[in-house]
């Protein structure tokens, strides 16, 4: 059985290929926008799991027969949610407010297949921010933009990301965007990979 992987993230398929998990990438075209404002009142872990869904979902039409995996993630700070920034100065008006504050990082991932979703699980990771100058946040941003705005936290924890951050609770997998212990678990259940 083979898996597809309903994402273009680099992350997330770095993730599956180290981990020796075979897949192909196919990513999902589906409105988040649109899914997050149905939501807009469900709690972060239980959106980012919806946007898992819908991309798992949105895939099995594509590739009868196939499991697919969805994944998404979504950063909450001081009770606001946070989209990947679509701009620089966007991208800096994140890092401003999330300067000494604590980033709840959701990360899901949803099996599914045939259009029946069979496993998934959102995890968190608390991330706490350490006090940003603007000169931090310019010279930040002058090396890793654009690279970032593909990133819901304006950060890659694998790269210089790490710098934002005086302390993390939590799996090291949830910050890269997937649990991918749970992805594991679920793939062994399925018998996709031995045990």
């Amino acid at each position: 059985m083979s898996l597809v992987l309903a994402s273009k993230s680099a992350s997330r398929q770095a993730m599956l290929t180290a981990a020796g998990v075979p897949f192909t990438a196919l990513p999902a075209d589906v409105d988040e926008r649109a899914i997050e404002a149905a939501l807009a009142d469900a709690a972060p872990g239980e959106v980012a799991l919806a946007l898992a869904r819908a991309k798992a979902l949105a895939v099995c039409a594509r590739v009868p027969g196939e499991l697919v995996l969805g994944s998404d993630s979504l950063v909450e700070c001081a009770g606001r949610r946070f989209d990947k920034p679509e701009s620089r100065d966007a991208a800096a008006e994140h890092l401003r407010f999330f300067s000494g504050k604590v980033l709840n990082l959701h990360s899901a991932a949803v099996l599914a297949r045939d259009g029946e979703v069979m496993c998934g699980e959102a995890k968190v990771a608390r991330l706490h921010a350490i006090d940003m100058s603007e000169r931090f946040i310019e010279d930040y941003l002058d090396y890793e933009w654009p690279a970032v705005a593909a990133c819901v936290g304006v950060f890659r924890i694998e790269g210089r990301g790490v710098q934002l951050f005086r302390a993390i609770e939590g799996d090291h997998f949830t910050v890269l965007g997937m649990p991918l212990l749970s992805v594991l678990a679920f793939l062994r259940e399925l018998g996709v990979l031995r045990q």
